[in-house]
């Protein structure tokens, strides 16, 4: 019996994770088809007048889609398309509301995706009189003058089984520089500890 539960958590160990990636995948394709590539093809197929399947009409957005990022990609590497990109930024910082959110999203895809990625200088934080207590995230932000402050950074504390976090002002001595892959602790970070593994890249 002993066997049996060892043989069956061992399945479980190994089934799971598997399991709910691509159950989380096929989530977010879904979503991402009732949201968009689906109403995308169905405009497309009323435009080119042909009734199509519905798995055809979605793969045609996402194609779309896909294309459009791609050729946006392109754009914001000639000069002419930074320029229209510009006007364009430019226009959405001109509106109140509209600006808190662009500006906010901007600068997180910024951090997760451009080429100076805001989330890579993985640090510890000591954040009470003990020196054997520290906490781990990233630096964000060296230089604070704007608000003041001089000898502090800005340092994001994600969150263990979560998609948020902390964000802290502390003193440029309470932090200490790790010499480890930012990929490697964010894993470690947000599986709570647990994982360790070296198969991430950066």
């Amino acid at each position: 019996m002993k066997l049996i539960l060892r043989f069956f958590f061992q399945g479980l160990l190994v089934l799971l994770p598997a399991l709910l990636t691509v159950y989380l995948v096929w989530v977010i394709v879904g979503t991402l088809n009732e949201l968009m590539f689906s109403i995308i093809g169905e405009h497309l197929e009323k435009l080119i007048g042909v009734e199509l399947p519905t798995w055809l009409t979605s793969l045609l957005g996402l194609a779309l889609v896909l294309g459009l990022i791609i050729f946006t990609g392109m754009l914001a590497s000639i000069y002419l398309g930074r320029f229209i990109l510009s006007w364009f930024d430019q226009l959405l910082q001109r509106i109140p509301l509209v600006r808190l959110l662009y500006t906010s999203l901007t600068d997180l895809f910024t951090a997760l995706l451009g080429d100076n990625r805001g989330f890579d200088r993985p640090v510890l934080v000591q954040l009470t009189a003990d020196p054997g207590i520290r906490v781990a995230g990233f630096i964000t932000r060296d230089d604070l003058s704007m608000f003041g402050l001089q000898e502090e950074v800005a340092v994001y504390l994600p969150h263990s089984y979560n998609f948020s976090g902390n964000l802290l002002i502390v003193p440029k001595e309470r932090v200490t520089p790790l010499n480890a892959k930012a990929s490697q602790v964010t894993a470690f970070i947000v599986s709570g500890g647990v994982s360790i593994s070296n198969r991430g890249g950066e």
